[in-house]
């Protein structure tokens, strides 16, 4: 039944727009002052048009809808609100009303009477606040808003992404307690943002799986109209993988720092090793067996301590050394040696060869390094309990289908070096980052995280796979697979006689900006039957070279002077004696300058530092192709 009609005053002067329709044809009957007011039409227009006038096209068709809803009586949509968007006559805004249906009988014919309540000004700030939301969730950073109480507002999808939370789990709850802030770190926060209405610092926060998380933190203080404290802008910068990487920068540039260290004390160790390793063979001959036998002490000292200036080398600065046929088992053997010397007791070092281990053609001191390296992180997993520690090496056939799953094996012999222990092992998650450059599951301080990137670097140098097998405490396999030589054996160093090294007096020009240097060679090369003429630098080297060019047999000369360096020392000397016998020595030789070495065709290069016997075998080599000892 139709609701009675308003009172003429009460319609007229009610403060909310109200309007009659004709409920056919939607026509405007009749409107208040208040309508007038809020959509601008005078009373004659309103008469004149229908209800279309005030809804956009889109909106026509839903609004007939709820007319005809509205005389369905199973509806029961009389007296129930709708929420439109209304235009005005001026169009300068869109109203959004929640408009209020009630037929009625208005003069003897059925009509409508609409209450319309503009709900304009809270619906914008609705969107404003929704497009605001919208804007905040799409920041990368963590936007969180809290009362000031700590207890969470508003937690974007940014915050969402850095801790795990969804919103909905965190509104209500205090911050600190969902990031797992200290009371230090609270209060940290909070007196700074009580002084200066603002903090900013990093943050250790953890996330929903309690990862570290580390933020670049902004706090913000809001206050209300009576300036107390009223709410909290948080805004977070996730910086935990930056600062990884900051931390990788700056270890990678120690390391750098370290390589060019590292390569000037080589240097200076090689300068000083060199006279000792050739003053020992000198004086071999001159004294009793006792004697002798001091100084085959210091000789294999010497070298040992070349071999570890090597391998210094080789780590910082990934020089490439000498790739010769070694017998894996005696690699295996020399580094047991060690590990027996090393490991705590509790460790049982086991090891188990081949009959015949096949040849590997490699650098001996970085397989002995990646060895080493793995038997030393094999040691490391059974700190606690100790544990069995098994070396073996094995002659292995790499066929096509474990070629396939192994993108750097090759098909074809190869000689297997594994290492196992039965310590802690590794999960899946560590397995997948274990050879990434400085990741470690050591504490601060007790590892770097080179081991094993250096490992993987030195066994692809090697055309070389590796294979690792672990399980969380059932210990850990790792597999090293160098190509082999089946055929292959050792060359034995021929013996030659005192007699076969001699010279024959050949005139030498010894070139070396250090005196010892220069003393020992001198001294060495004099006793067995050469003539020689010395320069400190490459300049006097030439001056001197210019006059004697005629007699002199072969120059020998360090790679790194100061005046002129031994690569322009043979550049000049190459033209004007095209023909000219050089021998550069130095305790390391970059690419660039092997490339210009191979350039100028010089005809050995003597690393240092070297024994007598290598000198003298070097020298009679260049002199003299055609003899034994070449």
């Amino acid at each position: 039944m139709s609701a009675p009609v308003d009172a003429p005053d009460l319609f007229i002067h009610s403060p909310l727009a109200m309007f009659y329709l004709d409920a056919q044809t939607l026509r405007f009957l009749d409107v208040n002052d208040a309508a007038i007011n809020l959509y601008g039409w005078g009373h004659d227009e309103f008469v004149a048009m229908s209800m279309e006038k005030l809804l956009s096209p889109a909106e026509v068709a839903d609004f007939q809808n709820h007319i005809r809803r509205l005389h369905d009586p199973l509806a029961s949509a009389d007296g129930k609100g709708a929420t439109w968007r209304h235009d005005t006559k001026e169009q300068e805004r869109v109203l959004v009303v929640e408009v209020v249906l009630q037929r009625v009988r208005l003069n003897g014919r059925a009509a409508l009477h609409a209450t319309v309540i503009d709900r304009s000004v809270e619906t914008h700030a609705e969107e404003e606040n929704r497009e605001l939301a919208d804007v905040l969730n799409r920041a990368a950073d963590a936007i969180i808003v809290c009362d000031f109480e700590r207890e969470v507002l508003f937690w974007n999808e940014g915050a969402e992404r850095t801790y795990g939370w969804s919103a909905e789990e965190v509104l209500g709850r205090k911050v600190d307690e969902i990031l797992g802030m200290t009371n230090d770190m609270v209060l940290g926060c909070m007196s700074g943002l009580m002084v200066k209405g603002e903090w900013r610092g990093q943050l250790s926060h953890l996330s929903k799986k309690g990862v570290p998380k580390l933020v670049e933190g902004r706090w913000t203080l809001a206050r209300d109209e009576g300036g107390q404290p009223k709410s909290m802008l948080l805004i977070h910068t996730d910086i935990t993988e930056s600062k990884k990487m900051e931390i990788q920068f700056l270890r990678t540039q120690r390391l750098e720092s370290l390589g060019s260290l590292a390569s000037g004390i080589a240097h200076d160790l090689n300068n000083i090793l060199s006279p000792i390793m050739m003053a020992t063979g000198i004086l071999k001959d001159s004294l009793d067996e006792d004697a002798r036998k001091m100084l085959q002490i210091i000789e294999d000292s010497a070298v040992r301590g070349a071999g570890i200036v090597k391998q210094v080398l080789t780590f910082a600065r990934g020089v490439e050394g000498e790739r010769v046929m070694l017998q894996p088992k005696h690699l295996v053997s020399e580094m047991t040696k060690v590990m027996v010397q090393t490991f705590p007791k509790n460790v049982d070092i086991q090891t188990h060869f081949a009959k015949e281990p096949w040849m590997v053609n490699g650098d001996a001191t970085q397989i002995h390094q990646v060895l080493l390296n793995l038997c030393v992180n094999a040691r490391d997993a059974m700190e606690e309990r100790g544990g069995a520690l098994r070396v073996t090496c094995s002659n292995e056939e790499v066929d096509a289908d474990l070629a396939l799953l192994n993108p750097d094996a090759q098909v074809g012999p190869h000689v297997c070096f594994s290492v196992a222990d039965t310590g802690s092992g590794i999960s899946r998650e560590v397995m997948k980052k274990i050879y990434d450059p400085f990741f470690t599951t050591k504490e601060q301080g007790k590892g770097t995280g080179l081991g094993l990137a250096t490992v993987i670097g030195i066994v692809k140098s090697h055309k070389g796979f590796l294979l690792l097998e672990s399980e969380v405490g059932m210990g850990t396999t790792f597999r090293v697979y160098i190509p082999a030589d089946r055929e292959a054996k050792v060359e034995k160093k021929k013996k030659v006689t005192a007699a076969e090294l001699r010279g024959n007096g050949e005139q030498l020009l010894i070139v070396d900006d250090e005196a010892t240097i220069r003393e020992a060679l001198v001294a060495t090369l004099s006793a067995n039957g050469y003539t020689c003429f010395t320069a400190e630098d490459g300049t006097d080297a030439l001056a001197l070279y210019f006059e004697r060019k005629q007699t002199i047999a072969l120059v020998i000369t360090d790679l790194h002077m100061a005046m002129m360096d031994g690569i322009t020392l043979a550049r000049s000397i190459r033209r004007v004696s095209p023909e000219a016998k050089i021998v550069v020595s130095s305790g390391h030789i970059d690419k660039e300058s092997q490339t210009a070495l191979n350039g100028l065709a010089v005809q050995s290069i003597l690393e240092k530092p070297y024994t007598a016997e290598k000198l003298l075998r070097c020298v009679k080599a260049v002199l003299h192709p055609e003899s034994a000892v070449a």
